[in-house]
């Protein structure tokens, strides 16, 4: 698994900054990244407030040719990966471990999966079809999407994740090996390494843990 330069400095400084961040759930799953203190004022006193990294709006276009948006995973928890259909090295790996939880979260409409392509020459909506009914999945539960290479490189580093063009790799691309795991509303809540079959286990339990805390909380 390889990181930019920036990601790596950035998910180094969100891993640090998780032992003062507000825990906001009953099995203590931090919310990870940049966050600001701010100030404001409650009943006439000054306090404290924090505000939370969040992934910003973005539009794609699934395997259906569906655009795909922030409104797509309302009220729902989803994993979030890159990849690239014809990938010679981890994407097998990971994507057959999402697999595993595509399969137990099926019947769990709060959670979904997204995947975006970073060979955006290459895998188009058609070849993204293919590749989702190849492994016998579909939208909306699991979204394989493209876009323009700016919009998904610049998503990347929102989700603290590496993907770019390098012809010296395998299949001429590098990219992040996580499993991201965000709430429902956009805060990023872990990550995992996809190619490790404990951490995809770590992320069923700690995602189970996170659905029932909030159905307590109705």
């Amino acid at each position: 698994m390889r990181f930019s330069l920036f990601s790596l400095i950035v998910l180094i400084s969100a891993i640090f900054q998780t032992s003062c961040v507000e825990y906001k759930s009953e099995n203590n799953l931090p919310i990870l990244g940049p966050r600001e203190p701010i100030e404001k004022e409650v009943d006439g006193k000054v306090v404290v407030d924090t505000i939370y990294h969040t992934i910003p709006n973005f539009s794609f276009t699934n395997q259906d040719g569906n655009e795909v948006t922030q409104k797509t995973f309302a009220n729902s928890y989803y994993i979030t990966d890159f990849f690239f259909t014809s990938c010679p090295t981890i994407c097998p790996v990971m994507t057959k471990n999402m697999l595993i939880l595509y399969d137990d979260f099926e019947g769990e409409e709060r959670v979904k999966f997204l995947s975006h392509t970073i060979d955006t020459r290459h895998d188009s909506v058609e070849v993204l079809k293919n590749y989702a009914s190849k492994i016998e999945v579909s939208a909306p539960k699991w979204n394989f999407v493209t876009g323009s290479k700016e919009d998904i490189y610049g998503i990347a580093e929102s989700y603290l994740a590496s993907a770019a063009e390098d012809p010296n790799s395998p299949g001429g691309y590098i990219h992040s090996g996580a499993f991201v795991l965000i709430d429902p509303n956009n805060h990023i809540r872990g990550y995992y390494d996809g190619t490790q079959p404990q951490a995809v286990e770590k992320l069923k339990r700690e995602l189970k843990a996170l659905l029932k805390n909030d159905e307590k909380l109705k």
